[in-house]
């Protein structure tokens, strides 16, 4: 086995962020209730745990994702209503082709693919 990181991000709804990260390629592959394993199958895995109240604003969420993918104008594609800007994905100076999205407790997700 690899070493590897799986982050654990809080869910007010459960029920929305499973679909909302579904939405960018992850299924639901097992069920706790108020804990959920997500996966593609490839590499990117994301647990969600049922966080009742918290952030207390939404637009206080602190955290951020980044997820690597090959196709990312599909990816783009399925979720083109929630992007933060207007004009994405596009190429950023750092060299990732990238667009950017807030789950729904305002988790934000950058989804892209270094170039080059």
């Amino acid at each position: 086995m690899t070493h590897r990181i799986v982050p654990i991000v809080p869910a007010r709804d459960i029920k929305a962020s499973t679909a909302f990260y579904g939405r960018l390629g992850l299924e639901l592959v097992s069920d706790w209730g108020d804990y959920r394993l997500l996966s593609d199958g490839r590499g990117m895995d994301l647990h969600l745990t049922r966080t009742e109240g918290w952030p207390a604003r939404v637009e206080d969420n602190p955290l951020g994702l980044y997820l690597y993918v090959e196709d990312v104008d599909a990816a783009a594609d399925r979720v083109r209503e929630l992007i933060l800007a207007p004009h994405a994905p596009e190429l950023k100076p750092w060299g990732c082709y990238e667009f950017a999205l807030s789950d729904p407790v305002g988790t934000l997700v950058r989804v892209g693919r270094v170039v080059g």
